[in-house]
């Protein structure tokens, strides 16, 4: 079994320490480790983090490979840190069977470059008829804990409502797509000032705040876990937080480019900027970066939504939606929650490793720094600075709104079950 000890480095942001890996599991972590036997990364200061988790990833294989392979994906995801992914339920044909989700996660398990736990979907062909088989799924060797139509919303509150008894009884959660469809009929972007000036079709806050509004109660009338997938509005943050004040079991993400980016960036017409939700004002930027801060929101997930060159170099009403994000991820939070100081680095571990890890009932991941525990961990140069590059990405798509942008923060290392997935920024 091989011996790794990663020398100087922060967990967590903390003082240093030494990390001693042996096998798939961390052996000891302490001041002055031998390192006899061991291969040494001299870590000088470098922030240490348990390994990422997403909990909303579009890896889109089976079906659109040409956007996404399983492997590229995960390959991406090592990138960019993480070592457990949630693949979405939107490929072809759907995941909405045991038999889909099996070879999801069977190609997962072949990649070894990060797990892929599937993400089931809720209704049949995402149509919103008919419940899926969620029970299979579960059952299978996938062992799928978290439904989702994503891209499409749960509009049917009677479907919504039995979704959520279904999965209560094997502690599963749905995610919602938050987004009420006869309210965003022909939406480009969001709706507002901009939308007024362009001439776009609006995408009001309130079809995704009237969504979230009634899923809390139904989850709470339930007793049941509903998650909502891509929160984009200062509206939505607040049904949450008073959701939350209620005791109900609500758990929430953001994406990293609802964190930076607004809705200002669509005056280019640049469709990669065109996403869902769409971007939104600065003040919604603000209350989503605030409640991220105070726990409002759970979890940072990346929404990683690849598409080919054709499908996005496009005039803006033909282009597809959506934006990669799994290499980008861990820089767009520190450049604005860490450096702007409303995340430490402990902050950063719990809302991209802890809390998505436990929103997905994940084993084995979002686990601590310590002896004993399984060797999923990121090593994290937090004083580079470097412009991003897609043509330098390993995802299969290049769909990035972060092109030609000076971003703080680097992967350097990268392990799976003690396994370096990445080594000094490049792919093993």
């Amino acid at each position: 079994m091989s011996k790794t000890l990663i020398r100087g480095a922060r967990p967590l942001g903390g003082e240093p320490q030494d990390v001693l890996i042996d096998g798939e599991t961390i052996a000891a972590v302490g001041t002055g480790l031998d390192a006899d036997g061991a291969t040494v990364i001299e870590a000088d200061g470098r922030i240490l983090l348990p390994g990422l988790v997403d909990l909303h990833t579009h890896l889109r294989e089976p079906g659109r490979e040409d956007s996404e392979t399983v492997l590229t994906g995960t390959r991406a995801a090592a990138v960019g840190g993480y070592t457990a992914v949630h693949a979405m339920a939107n490929t072809f044909p759907v995941a909405d069977t045991a038999g889909v989700v099996e070879q999801v996660w069977r190609l997962g398990r072949q990649s070894g470059y990060c797990d892929v736990q599937p993400v089931g979907a809720v209704t049949v062909g995402l149509e919103g008829k008919k419940l899926a088989e969620l029970g299979a799924m579960h059952d299978s060797a996938a062992g799928v804990r978290v439904f989702s139509d994503d891209g499409k919303c749960v509009d049917d509150a009677v479907i919504m409502r039995r979704a959520l008894e279904y999965v209560k009884a094997f502690d599963g959660v749905i995610a919602q797509h938050a987004q009420e469809p006869r309210l965003t009929e022909g939406a480009q972007m969001n709706e507002g000032v901009v939308s007024a000036e362009l001439g776009l079709g609006g995408w009001p806050a309130v079809a995704e705040e009237s969504i979230i509004a009634r899923d809390v109660l139904l989850a709470a009338h339930v007793g049941s876990r509903v998650h909502i997938c891509h929160l984009s509005t200062a509206g939505s943050v607040e049904i949450v937080r008073w959701a939350k004040s209620k005791g109900w079991n609500v758990t929430a993400e953001v994406t990293p480019h609802h964190l930076l980016l607004t809705d200002e960036l669509v005056r280019s017409y640049n469709p990669v900027y065109k996403v869902n939700p769409p971007l939104r004002t600065e003040a919604d930027v603000r209350a989503l970066r605030e409640a991220l801060a105070d726990g409002t929101i759970d979890c940072v997930a990346t929404d990683h939504a690849p598409h080919p060159h054709e499908d996005k170099d496009c005039e803006w009403g033909a282009a597809a939606m959506g934006m990669v994000g799994l290499e980008t991820a861990l820089s767009v939070v520190q450049h604005t929650m860490v450096d702007t100081g409303l995340l430490d680095w402990a902050g950063v571990a719990d809302r991209m490793s802890f809390r998505p890890a436990a929103i997905g009932r994940l084993a084995g991941h979002g686990r601590p720094i310590a002896a004993g525990e399984p060797a999923n961990l990121t090593l994290v140069d937090s004083a580079y600075r470097g412009v991003v590059d897609p043509a330098g990405f390993a995802s299969r798509s290049r769909n990035t709104p972060y092109q030609g942008l000076e971003l703080p923060g680097r992967v350097t290392h990268t392990f799976l079950r003690g396994r370096a997935t990445v080594v000094d920024g490049n792919l093993t």
